[in-house]
Formats: C-alpha cells, structure tokens, sequence
C-alpha cells in the first residue's frame, strides 16, 4: 500500500441515540467528538440514529422512529391517492 492516501483505521465508539447503547469498533470515520471508555481511554464519538440495539429486526419490537417527520410526509403525500 501507498503510504499517506488511506484513512486512518483506529478504535471508535459508536453511540445509539435512542437505545442509549454504546460499542466500541475498529473504524475510519472521522470526529471531532470524543468519549471516555470504560477501560479509562479516550476515543472518538460517532452517534448514530439507528443500530442492532433498537433495529426492529434485531429487537424483535415495532416502534416508530420518526426524527424528522419523514413518517407524517410520506402519509400526507399517499393519503391524497386513495
């Protein structure tokens, strides 16, 4: 590999905002947010909207999850059809 043009792949934390999990990853995306890990280091933080600890398909739960009105949209536009 070329030296200098691949991003750098390190530990990150990943948040979920809505089941309030957290796991820490291998990963090259970057942040300026950071977190401190149980193990007392610092990583960054990377918060997402979605993951397998409130997925439907991994939880086994239907809810609604709705951070921008993009439910209520979709609705009013299919509403007018029938």
């Amino acid at each position: 590999m070329k030296p200098g043009i691949h991003p750098q792949y390190r530990p990150v934390v990943f948040r979920d905002r809505s089941a309030d999990e957290a796991f820490l990853t291998r990963s090259t995306v970057s942040t300026d947010r950071t977190i401190e890990w149980t193990d007392g280091n610092t990583y960054p933080l990377v918060e997402v909207d979605i993951s397998s600890a409130s997925h439907p398909f991994y939880t086994g739960k239907q809810r609604i999850l709705d951070s921008a009105g993009r439910v209520e949209k979709f609705r009013a536009r299919y509403a007018k059809k029938k």
